[in-house]
């Protein structure tokens, strides 16, 4: 299906600087600057920009949603388009990891939804990217780093360290090690020796980021840094190029990053929970004291549209404000210079809401329908 040409009237539009009447004109995909094509009366009805998710894990459940049962990758990738696109999202980073932990964070689970993203991102509407959360300990996965994502073309990593340091330092066994080991397919004795070798390595682990994240920034690779909770923790990675602070745990974190301009994103639910499941700094405060950039699904897609709307509604920010943190402020800390506002030259990405239950009822990508629901369907085929 090729792109709509289509000028729509009667909304209420979120422009740049704030919501108000007009018409927003679309033509090959991008917004125009002047009425084109067929007229479509949207009174009563919201258009914004449509939500870029930096950072979201919540495709999971479709690419296997129990362990070993579905092989066919490419056929989740469908349903989880669907899913981002009933909640507004039309640029989309899965955030896949390859880690020690194996099975659905292993690496060669994320060989498969990689490879089928590759393979399947053409046929979608909404324009589904990779994130590949690597783990910092996985040294003897460095050298050939680089080349995989090349292979899978993936431009976008984010470094993690799950390893349980405080606990193997100790030579205790971790909650939950036996658990964990068969999901990951291991006899939980080996699991553990493996957990014990690489922190025994840890001193290895400083001067081989360096060098790898050295390699990756020359491929062009962008760089990001998770869980961050001290200020010196942010310094650090940001020696290594790594400009993006994901879910600082505390303030230090996320002040040091806002200091030396790195961007900070924060997740969703924390906003719409009123605070972090896992008792670090509240997202809400964060953007109360401007460290945020950029608000991300994490693991539960709804959130994005649900948070921005809290945040305005709150009186915290304006609704301008508060979208930018779903849509611009994103698609900025990305390089995606063509989406992210209603502009006339950028894509003609856009979610309409109803104006009284803000649900989504359509999602626009480049111009086409990626989802559209109920009684705003018979306005597009008058």
């Amino acid at each position: 299906m090729s792109a709509l040409d289509l000028t729509l009237t009667g909304a209420q539009i979120l422009w740049p600087e704030a919501l108000g009447a007009g018409d927003l004109a679309i033509a090959g995909g991008v917004i125009a600057d002047t009425p084109c094509g067929k007229p479509v009366d949207l009174s009563g009805y919201m258009i914004l920009p449509g939500i870029v998710d930096v950072h979201g894990d919540a495709f999971e459940r479709h690419l296997a949603p129990r362990r070993g049962a579905m092989k066919e990758r490419s056929e989740g990738l469908v349903a989880t388009e669907a899913e981002l696109a009933a909640n507004g999202i039309t640029t989309a980073y899965l955030a896949q990891f390859y880690s020690w932990e194996g099975g659905l964070r292993g690496p060669d689970f994320a060989d498969s939804v990689f490879t089928a993203l590759a393979q399947t991102r053409g046929s979608l509407v909404t324009d589904l990217r990779g994130q590949l959360r690597f783990e910092t300990h996985m040294l003897d996965d460095f050298d050939r780093l680089p080349d995989l994502m090349a292979g899978w073309g993936v431009d976008y990593i984010v470094f993690n360290d799950h390893l349980p340091h405080a606990k193997l330092a100790e030579g205790k066994r971790p909650p939950r090690l036996v658990a964990q080991a068969l999901k990951a397919a291991r006899n939980p004795d080996r699991h553990f020796e493996m957990m014990l070798e690489m922190h025994g390595r840890s001193s290895e682990v400083p001067a081989a980021l360096d060098a790898l994240a050295a390699r990756l920034q020359a491929q062009g690779v962008r760089i990001g840094s998770h869980d961050e909770n001290t200020a010196r923790h942010r310094a650090e990675w940001a020696a290594r190029g790594a400009r993006i602070s994901e879910f600082p745990e505390t303030q230090d974190a996320a002040e040091a990053a806002r200091q030396g301009g790195d961007g900070i994103i924060l997740g969703a639910p924390n906003v719409v929970r009123g605070g972090s499941h896992k008792g670090n700094a509240s997202a809400m405060e964060l953007v109360a004291l401007g460290l945020c950039d950029a608000l991300a699904s994490d693991y539960h897609y709804p959130s994005l549209r649900r948070a921005a709307l809290l945040l305005a509604d709150g009186g915290l920010l304006s609704l301008a404000e508060a979208w930018a943190l779903v849509s611009s402020g994103p698609a900025r800390l990305m390089g995606l210079d063509d989406r992210g506002r209603l502009e006339p030259g950028l894509r003609a990405d856009l979610v309409i809401l109803d104006a009284q239950t803000r649900r989504v009822a359509a999602t626009m990508a480049g111009g086409r329908f990626s989802f559209i629901n109920g009684d705003i369907a018979a306005r597009f085929v008058r």
